[in-house]
Formats: structure tokens, sequence, C-alpha cells
């Protein structure tokens, strides 16, 4: 490895230093023929900077660092450093303070809490995911494949009873458990909570101090890479939730780094959220962009993650997100918008995708913004999926009606396909609605015990037929009655009640036929994928609706009930004079229905229903789910 060479000032000028983590931080490297460690920092506007640490006893002016020109890097090679040592970047200001900070670059961290940075080496993992990852480069449209993403906050999915520290499973022994079950379930990716170095257990990772590194708390980076590794080879995406929003203001951290406001915005109407306490990355600042770029590119391209969920993406886009008049500044020319922000998503997303074909990048977006994820040439921000919050909240809203009163805000669930096709969209029932007292996913439904789990049933089964990728958060899959906590593992003993373990089991029938069937996940953004049968229903509060595959064939019908009322000849509208074949029925007894014996095959007869010349009946029973393949 060279020292930070005039090029390297050169390209982090602009801003397009993409493998800047092999060149700040801590590297350990021969020089002159002696082993030791390299170190650099940007830190332009120090008075000094040292670096402390285990080999040097935290002596402050043992190892001074040699400042470069014209950036304000500091570098040093020290001999007395190796792999495993903790370190900090002393730093005295202009103004005479004293700063001891983590290396922002850093690829390892201490456990917290403590909150120095480790010495370690990246680059000794033997990945063996090429077959993972030559499909990956060759996937010309993600739009085209299934997703259906479990979302997992890696210390509470599971943990060892009895151990002596909190019990996490460590990466290596989640990539084994965790990977049988999402396989066995029938997910396609999982989307793995708060990776990125974080002091605060309570902010579930969304406040990080390191970019550049797996957390420490369940392992080493060696270990996170065999966990990536391993879901790759059972075919099993990762995706990783990334936070460029914001950063906390811990002093270890990357707040006025040098004593200056350095990767925030100086200006606090612009460079603090008053609602977060936290701290705004400037992105008109072309190293603080190489920055944010830099640590998306290493966990794409070093750790080899398959997408990115962009963090809080409106808080990045509208400048007086959360605050209140005198709190903001407007743009240049007058507007809300964030103009820098927006340069920056176009610039990154357009980067990755181009250099990463089969990646994705994810918009975790909560407002009516346009074409988030429309080309750049259309004045988009270029990203491969928005969530749909809206959907979210209407299906939310709709659910935790007293099915009495549902009639009257039928719209609700047909609203979200009035807007399906102006962005890629993913469906999501995710952590945050499942905390801050706002109950499980089970426990959101009216009546008690028995008819909750009906009515969930009946959601998802909704969901799974609604135009839209996947995502659930861990534990909504078999019904976890409380709320989510960071602090223990979910409750698995649940599945020994059956009313948990089948649900569980209508989850993963449903997950399989998704996979199954293209007409569920190939075009969910086209107008030929889908057609209402029934959107006006609202007296029965029924809905009945077509997904229909690009090549004609394995069509799929879906009829939904949101009523304790069984209809025993529930006539349905269909295209053709063809047979419908039964191939999903949520009263199987497995899912804790009636087990009624009915035909698997329903002809269509000439019967006008539903504005069509064609109709079948069935008996769909009270909170019924059916799917016919035709």
């Amino acid at each position: 490895m060279e020292h930070f060479s005039k090029l390297d000032m050169y390209y982090l000028g602009q801003g397009t230093h993409y493998d800047i983590y092999k060149k700040l931080g801590a590297h350990p490297m021969k020089d002159d023929g002696k082993e030791g460690v390299y170190f650099a920092v940007w830190a332009p506007n120090a008075q000094m900077v040292s670096v402390i640490g285990e080999f040097n006893n935290w002596k402050e002016h043992a190892n001074e660092m040699t400042r470069l020109e014209p950036m304000g890097v500091y570098e040093l090679f020290v001999p007395e450093a190796s792999v495993g040592d903790l370190y900090k970047f002393y730093i005295e200001t202009p103004d005479g303070r004293q700063l001891y900070k983590a290396d922002p670059y850093a690829n390892y961290a201490e456990l917290r809490p403590g909150t120095a940075s480790r010495i370690t080496d990246i680059n000794n993992f033997k990945w063996t995911d090429t077959k993972w990852m030559e499909k990956r480069q060759a996937c010309k449209d993600v739009h085209t494949q299934p997703m259906a993403i479990y979302e997992v906050h890696p210390g509470s999915w599971m943990r060892h009873p009895g151990r002596e520290d909190e019990g996490f499973y460590t990466y290596r022994e989640l990539a084994e458990r965790l990977t049988d079950y999402v396989k066995e379930m029938g997910y396609t990716h999982v989307e793995l909570m708060g990776i990125s170095e974080y002091p605060f257990d309570g902010s579930w990772g969304y406040q990080v101090t390191g970019y550049y590194a797996p957390t420490s708390r369940y392992g080493t980076p060696e270990d996170f890479a065999y966990l990536v590794d391993y879901l790759h080879k059972n075919n099993i995406g990762v995706i990783l939730d990334w936070v460029p929003a914001h950063f906390p203001r811990d002093a270890h951290g990357l707040a006025e780094f040098d004593g200056s406001c350095l990767y925030e915005y100086a200006d606090p109407r612009k460079g603090e959220h008053p609602d977060w306490g936290t701290k705004i990355f400037d992105y008109g600042r072309t190293e603080v962009k190489n920055f944010l770029i830099g640590s998306a590119l290493m966990w794409i391209e070093h750790y080899h993650i398959d997408g990115l969920r962009v963090d809080a993406v409106a808080s990045m886009l509208y400048l007086d997100y959360g605050k209140q008049d005198g709190q903001w500044v407007a743009n240049e020319f007058g507007g809300n918008k964030n103009l820098e922000a927006i340069e920056f998503f176009k610039h990154i997303n357009t980067l990755i995708l181009g250099r990463n074909p089969g990646t994705v990048m994810i918009a975790e977006e909560s407002t009516a913004w346009p074409r988030v994820t429309g080309r750049v040439e259309d004045e988009g921000l270029n990203f491969s999926y928005k969530w749909n919050m809206g959907w979210m909240h209407d299906f939310l809203d709709y659910m935790k009606l007293d099915p009495y009163f549902r009639k009257d805000n039928h719209n609700r669930m047909t609203f979200a396909m009035s807007y399906n096709s102006s962005e890629e969209y993913i469906l999501v029932l995710s952590h945050d609605e499942v905390v801050h007292l706002k109950c499980s996913m089970v426990n959101k439904m009216p009546g008690l015990g028995e008819e909750k789990f009906a009515n969930l049933k009946a959601g998802y089964g909704f969901m799974m037929g609604h135009p839209g990728k996947k995502l659930l958060f861990m534990g909504q899959e078999f019904g976890q009655l409380r709320e989510w906590s960071e602090e223990r593992e979910l409750d698995w003993f649940l599945l020994q009640e059956p009313e948990h373990l089948q649900l569980q089991t209508y989850v993963k029938d449903l997950l399989h036929i998704y996979n199954k069937y293209p007409a569920m996940y190939e075009a969910d953004s086209s107008i030929d994928n889908f057609e209402w049968i029934n959107a006006d229903d609202n007296y029965r509060s029924v809905f009945s609706f077509l997904r229909k595959s690009k090549d004609g064939k394995n069509n799929l019908l879906f009829v939904c009930n949101f009523t304790p009322m069984e209809w025993e000849d529930y006539r349905v509208g269909v295209p053709a004079k063809k047979q419908y074949k039964l191939i999903f029925n949520s009263d199987d007894k497995k899912y804790g229905g009636t087990g009624e014996k009915r035909p698997q095959v329903y002809k269509a007869v000439k019967e006008e229903c539903d504005n069509r010349p064609y109709s079948f009946d069935y008996p769909l029973p009270a909170y019924g789910v059916a799917i016919f393949q035709y």
C-alpha cells in the first residue's frame, strides 16, 4: 500500500475517491521493510493531530502526524502498532481545545461502552459466493425478480439463554440459524438493521459513529463477511440499513471533528435536527459526499451487500423537515428543497447501480416527492425502490377498524392502486410499526383471540396479492404479541401455541406462492399486471382482483373477505370461460380453519357478474382469502 499521494489528494478534492476507505483510516503495511500500521485522517482545521493507542500508552505527543497540503490530511506510519490494538486521534484545535476522536474510516471498533477504534485488516476473508455474485452481475432488471424481505434486528432476533454476556448470537452463529429459518419460510432477502457501528443500543443503529465498520457487538469484520457469504451461498440477498441523513453528537464521533463543523453544515439551521438532537451532513462539501459514497461502495463492493435501504430520505430532501419557522434556511431560489442533497442522491444512486448491476438502492421516503425511483434524465432521484408508506398507513388504518365500519373505509384498501405505477414500490410492515405503544401487528387487530388472528391473516393475504415487493419485520410472521424491544429476543415460545404456529405456516405458504408465480412479482408497477374484478363491494368488504403474468400463463385471482360474515356462494366475475384452480384456501385446517372439503377446480359459466360475461361461485368463509390460478 502506498502513502496518501497527490493523486489521492486530487480525487478526494473532487469527491470521486471511491476507494477512499483503502487510504484513510488504519492499514497494516510494510514501510522500508518494517511491519507496522499506516494511519491517515482528514482534519484540515486542526492545529496538530497525533495518533494515540495501546501501542504508545495513549500518550498525546508520542506519535504526531505529518500534515499534507492542500487537503489537510494527516498521515503517519507507526512500526509499534499492530492488528488488534485500540487507537484514537488526538486533535488540538487552533483555539486550544483537545479532542479525542474515533477514526471516521475505522473498519472495526471497540465494543461499547468503549469508544476507541480497533486496528484490523479487512482483506483476508476468502469469499465463496462467486455463483451468487455472477448471477447478480448478470441481472438485467431487478424489478422482474421476486423480493420478499425479512427485516431483522440481529441482537434481538434470537439469543443464547444463560450466557454470561447479553447472549447475542455472533455473526457466524446468526449465519446458520437465520439462513435456515429464512430459507424455510421463503423470504428472498434479509434486511439487517443497525450494522454500521453505533454507540447507543436504543438507537437501533440509526445514530451511526462508524460508517466503515460493522458493529463489534456481534463479532469481527471477518465474521460479518462470513454472514453475508453464507446467506449468498444459500441464495438469500442481503440489504443493509444505511443512514446518510444525520449523525449523533457523541464526543468521540464526527460532530465538530477537527474543532470546526467539518462533516456537518456550519449553520445550525441547516446542520442540526431539533427533534432528533443530531447533526446533518453537509451535502455540498465534496469531501463529505466522498465520505458517504465511499461508505456505501465499501458495503456493496467489499462486503458484497446487495442493496442499501437509505433511512430518512425525506429529512434530507426538505430543508424544513421537522423544523419550525426560523429554524431553517431557504435554498437560493427561496424554496424548501435541499438542492445539494438532491444532487447527492442522483450522483450516488447512478454511481452505485452503474458500477454494480443487480444491486438496489431503496428509499425510505414518507412524502409525495415525485419520481423517487425515476431516472435522472427525467429529474428523478434514480432509487431502485421506494417504501410505500402511504399504502402502509391506509392498510393499517383499515385493518384496525371494527369490521362493521370497514364498509365506510373501503377506499383505504383500493387507493394505493391509483398511484401504483408512479414509482417502483415496496410494501412495508417494518419495525417502526410495532414499537412506541403502536402494538404488535396481531394486537392492532380488532376483536379478541382467534378473531385477531383471522383479521391478520386476511390482511397478510391481501398484502401478498397487492402489487409491490414485500417487507415484514421479524416476529410479525408468527404473531408476536408484545411490542418489539431491542433488549430481548423475540417470543419464540409462542410457536408452542397452535394459533401462532398456524399463522407462521400461513405466511410461509403465501411466501412460497409468491416465489412460484411470476405474476406476483415480474411487473409490479405495470398497469397490465393488475386488474380489479370488484373494487366496490364495500357492503360486504370483499376485494377481488387479478395478477397477470407477462406470458399470459399462470395468472392469479385473489378474493379477500374482511368481515366475520361467511358468503356461502360468493359469485365472482372472471375474464374468460376457463377453469380456475384453487391453490390457496385460508380455511385449511393447518391455518386454523374449519378444513371443510371443497372442490379444487371451479368452471366459469356464462353468467354476468362484476360487469363480466363469465363467473363462478365459491363458498367464501369469514375473513377468508382464496387464490385461484388460471
